[in-house]
C-alpha cells in the first residue's frame, strides 16, 4: 500500500469475515507479532530502602526493615526494570498475583533494552 486511500476499510474487514478472504496486515502489526514470543522479566515492587551494610549484617530473623511505601499505595509493576503498570496484591489459588489498576504509557516509548548472556 502506497498511501491510504488503499488502506483497508471496515467494509473490507465485513468482506473478509464473510468470504474468509485475508488481507495482509500492517507492517506495524506485523512487528508486533514478531516481539510477541519474547520474553521479558516482569517485576512487582513492594517498596525499597537504603540500608548501611553494618545495619544489614545486623539484620536477623523476626526483625522488620521499613519500606518507603504506605501500605495502600499501588504497587510498581516493571518489565525488564522499567516501570510499565501500577497495581495491587490479590490472591489466586493460594499463590500472589497482581492486579493492574493503572497502565504508565510515558515509560512504555523509553524502554531500555537489555542484553543478558
Amino acid at each position: 500500500m502506497s498511501d491510504m486511500n488503499e488502506a483497508p476499510t471496515m467494509e473490507d474487514a465485513v468482506v473478509e469475515a464473510e468470504t474468509g478472504k485475508e488481507f495482509p496486515e500492517p507492517a506495524e502489526a506485523a512487528n508486533y507479532r514478531l516481539l510477541a514470543d519474547i520474553p521479558v522479566r516482569l517485576s512487582v515492587e513492594v517498596g525499597s530502602v537504603s540500608l548501611k551494610i553494618a545495619k544489614i549484617m545486623e539484620l536477623s530473623e523476626g526483625q522488620v526493615v521499613e519500606l518507603d511505601r504506605e501500605a495502600d499505595a499501588l504497587l510498581d509493576i516493571k518489565v525488564n526494570g522499567t516501570l510499565v503498570a501500577k497495581g495491587e496484591v490479590v490472591t489466586v489459588n493460594d499463590r500472589f498475583g497482581i492486579r493492574v489498576v493503572e497502565v504508565v504509557t510515558n515509560n512504555v516509548s523509553h524502554a531500555r533494552l537489555e542484553r543478558r548472556s
